[in-house]
């Protein structure tokens, strides 16, 4: 293999392909204490206190501080925001206009302000979006904008193919760059103050908000956060309970779930070895009990997927609940009709050989491997004999890049508009099982490009080809979880992007 290759994969995949790391279901919101107090039990005073690190940098575009950029959108906005059903809301955009053949749209810029007083230009919309097409944050959900054009109070995006529902990929944050390239302007409701490690944020005049300030807590690593959140001196944490930076958490605090375009999934060799077979690839997909793994390996943080849409998301008709659960039976039924035969209950065959498969899974993360290995038991109990393959993480990229497997354990973060290429599609980074199929493509391309009602038969037609043809198994989207502490805070509908979104209706009690 070429190291410079592999190198690439392995960029790709850190980019779109997460490593490592939520309770209530994706489609609540309510909060829940963990451990719930006694009814005499009242809360501990405490000021609403936000963390930071300030040695990070708070640039929305070009920073990589995941804690800093959970502060984003208190201090910038984009043209859009993405909600909880991964739909496009006006932000800085007042209204917009797509030309005929799909490839010019064209925003009204909404009258707004950066924190300077200084107004909102169609410039600094146009810097901000050239930014982030070079950024590592960005580029990829860019990657179709040929062209940005500043115009009389409006921007025009040039597309080289259509995006129908290219505003959900919009909601970067306008930045005015500053003499400090770490700290530039926004419009958001809030701006930072101060030096070193005593910032603070303060509210704009007239700005919708519950608290005029709010301290920030200087942290210096993950470590720190961790105690900071259980020691009670900061208010809130953005957390992946499924990965490793949920480790330590514990106290007094309420969970509030939120829907992530995060997939869990199984993809195929479709181009060597049993999963060649479309039909063996439904037979695995129907012997998936997708409830159980988001219910019980992910303790309810992730919501049961059959198709790699969100069931939440806008313009999709999400299948019936049965088909989030496992039926044996027809898995079986389709492993017949491949040739795959075994008797009371035996290993399957197909003349001399018998159904053996590879799962590789990174070994590197826990609940993968919890998930890998209840996949395992699901197929041996239909038959097959599974090998889970335990990798490190640079041979898990090795193993993917050469298709040495049957199966593996996958997890992508996809663009707000699901936009399935990199996943399926011929050139697709994420497409390490080498699936090929033209009327796939097409309707990819058909779904893309359609607007409006439209949108919803064409996800129809793309879903149920997926279905027939199986490239992925999709298992599930990941929560996010916002940590609280216990009855500080009420009214949270926090979204992918935006913990603080709809902060104007919160209740925050200042003890």
């Amino acid at each position: 293999m070429k190291r410079g290759k592999l190198l690439c994969l392995s960029l790709a995949m850190i980019l779109l392909l997460t490593a490592c790391g939520g309770g209530t279901p994706a489609e609540s919101a309510q909060p829940s204490a963990s451990p719930a107090p006694s009814e005499t039990e009242t809360a501990q005073p405490m000021a609403f206190v936000l963390p930071c690190y300030p040695s990070g940098g708070f640039h929305p575009i070009t920073g990589t501080n995941r804690t800093n950029l959970t502060l984003s959108p208190l201090l910038y906005r984009g043209l859009f925001s993405v909600d909880r059903q991964f739909r496009a809301q006006g932000e800085l955009c007042e209204s917009y206009t797509v030309s005929e053949d799909g490839l010019t749209w064209t925003f009204q810029l909404a009258a707004a302000a950066f924190s300077d007083g200084s107004p909102l230009t169609s410039a600094e919309v146009v810097s901000s979006l050239e930014l982030a097409r070079k950024s590592g944050r960005y580029a990829s959900r860019l990657a179709a904008v040929s062209r940005v054009t500043a115009g009389e109070g409006a921007v025009s995006v040039a597309l080289s193919r259509p995006n129908g529902n290219l505003p959900v990929l919009l909601d970067v944050p306008v930045v005015k760059e500053t003499a400090d390239p770490l700290r530039p302007l926004g419009t958001g409701p809030y701006y930072l103050e101060g030096e070193g490690d005593a910032l603070h944020l303060t509210a704009r005049a007239g700005a919708a908000v519950p608290l005029t300030g709010i301290p920030l807590h200087a942290i210096g690593a993950s470590d720190d956060l961790v105690y900071a959140f259980d020691a009670r001196e900061i208010s809130l944490v953005d957390a992946d309970l499924t990965g490793t930076n949920a480790l330590g958490y514990s106290g007094r605090l309420e969970t509030t779930d939120y829907p992530t375009s995060t997939l869990l999934y199984v993809g195929f060799n479709a181009q060597s070895g049993p999963c060649r077979d479309k039909l063996v690839r439904q037979a695995i997909s129907c012997a998936i009990d997708r409830k159980s793994i988001a219910g019980k390996l992910l303790a309810g943080h992730a919501a049961a997927a059959a198709l790699p849409v969100h069931p939440d998301a806008a313009d999709f008709a999400a299948p019936p609940d049965s088909a989030l659960e496992a039926d044996p039976e027809q898995a079986r039924a389709l492993l017949s009709q491949a040739g795959w035969v075994g008797e009371d209950g035996g290993k399957l065959r197909r003349g001399r050989s018998g159904l053996e498969l590879t799962l590789a899974v990174n070994l590197e993360n826990t609940y993968k491997v919890s998930v890998a290995e209840a996949l395992a038991e699901t197929l041996d109990a239909l038959g097959c004999t599974v090998t889970v393959s335990k990798l490190p993480w640079d041979d898990f990229l090795a193993a993917l890049q050469r298709k040495n497997f049957d199966l593996y354990l996958g997890e992508s973060t996809l663009t707000a508009d699901f936009d399935l290429e990199n996943l399926v599609g011929p050139a697709g980074v994420l497409n390490c099982g080498g699936f090929i199929d033209s009327e796939t493509n097409a309707l990819l391309d058909a779904w893309r490009s359609a607007r409006g009602a439209d949108r919803t038969a064409a996800a129809t037609a793309l879903h149920a080809r997926l279905t027939e043809m199986a490239p992925v198994a999709a298992l599930c989207f990941k929560n996010g979880s916002l940590l609280t502490q216990w009855g500080q805070v009420s009214g949270v509908q926090p979204t992918q992007r935006d913990v603080f979104a709809g902060l104007s209706g919160w209740n925050i009690a200042q003890f």
